[in-house]
């Protein structure tokens, strides 16, 4: 019985030294005819770094006013007796857009005429009688400080009188009416919009670091979704107090709008081109690669001890700024190497390649 116990474990043995025999070689035949197996190159997309010409540009966003427009409200209340406008009307400085009901009113100014002809007529005649020595100075005094108090009482009565009225305090295109004829108004109540759409301004910020780039008189362009114009203007004012929270400095420009292309709130992309600069190596920005451990690129160099294959080699870069679609290199790449810029998902650190397309990045425009 133990015999065949001995026996028993013996073939076992033998069996499980077979099997892990078989699979060590056969581990190792597949290792030496992976190894033995040419790698196929893989095509990439390249591009031959350049010293350019880079133009610099600060953008920004931010929102389109008009450089004059104002919520028309009245002075007083009272009942709209008469519109004196339609929406989407150009109005000029000084056009009668509202009548508020001034019956009463009118009623005053009456009576304070009639009182002021009735004191001047006094004055004319205490004037008379005091050149002939017959009135006192004393009652002509008096005469006419009630000439003058009258004047006055009637200057009121005009000024109550054109608080009755809204008047266009600009030109300008005046927005929809909020109120009706027989709305009873109360100081305050917004009866339409009144913006002057000829010349626009526009409000925005920039980092505190681009403070030293910009000045008054700058130019700058704008451009609005929707629309491949660019709109240019200058700069018109720039706040002399950074942001404590943001870090940001408020800036506004003026642009001009003959078109009236440009609506009032409208979101706005800002850009302001600086001096170019001359010798900058930039690329695509589809070359840079970012990883945990840095940016690289991959740049295409012969194969060591094969003039004929080439492979890529990885190198870390530092980046600078953007525009335009392309990056600037501060270090790490020189004129003349080829980066790749297309197909470096499957590329690893000296992987053979095959170029599919070499071209230059260019100036940027």
């Amino acid at each position: 019985m133990v015999k065949r116990f001995i026996i028993a474990i013996l073939l076992l043995g033998v069996l499980a030294g077979g099997l892990v025999g078989f699979n060590l070689f056969r581990d190792r035949m597949i290792a030496q005819f992976l190894a033995d197996m040419p790698v196929e190159p893989l095509p990439v997309e390249t591009v031959n770094a350049e010293a350019i010409t880079w133009q610099p540009v600060l953008s920004a966003i931010g929102s389109v006013n008009a450089a004059q427009g104002v919520d028309l409200t009245v002075e007083a209340a009272g009942i709209v007796r008469e519109i004196g406008f339609a929406a989407n009307q150009d109005v000029r400085a000084g056009d009668v857009l509202l009548q508020l009901d001034d019956e009463v009113q009118q009623a005053d100014l009456g009576a304070v005429r009639s009182q002021m002809a009735l004191e001047r007529a006094n004055l004319a005649r205490e004037a008379e009688l005091q050149s002939r020595g017959v009135a006192s100075d004393a009652r002509l005094d008096q005469t006419r400080a009630a000439f003058d108090a009258a004047e006055a009482q009637l200057a009121r009565a005009e000024a109550v009188i054109r608080q009755r009225r809204l008047i266009a305090p600009f030109d300008g295109m005046i927005g929809l009416p909020r109120v009706d004829a027989g709305t009873y108004l109360s100081p305050g109540t917004i009866v339409a919009t009144l913006q002057h759409l000829d010349t626009m301004r526009v409000d925005f910020s920039l980092p505190e670091q681009a403070l030293p780039s910009v000045s008054i008189g700058q130019r700058l362009h704008v451009r609005i979704d929707g629309d491949a114009r660019s709109f240019d203007g200058q700069i018109t004012g720039i706040d002399p107090r950074v942001d404590p929270g943001s870090r940001m400095v408020a800036l506004r420009g003026s642009v001009d709008n003959p078109d009236r292309a440009l609506t009032p709130g409208q979101f706005a992309r800002v850009r302001i081109y600086l001096p170019p600069e001359e010798g900058v190596i930039a690329l695509p920005q589809t070359a840079l690669t970012t990883s945990l451990y840095g940016d690289f690129v991959y740049i295409v160099q012969p194969r060591d001890g094969a003039d004929d294959m080439l492979e890529v080699r990885q190198v870390f870069v530092t980046p600078g700024r953007r525009t335009g679609g392309l990056v600037e290199i501060t270090d790490g790449v020189a004129p003349g190497d080829r980066v790749v810029t297309a197909g470096q998902n499957r590329l690893t650190n000296r992987a053979p390649v095959t170029l599919a397309e070499t071209r230059t990045p260019g100036t940027i425009p």
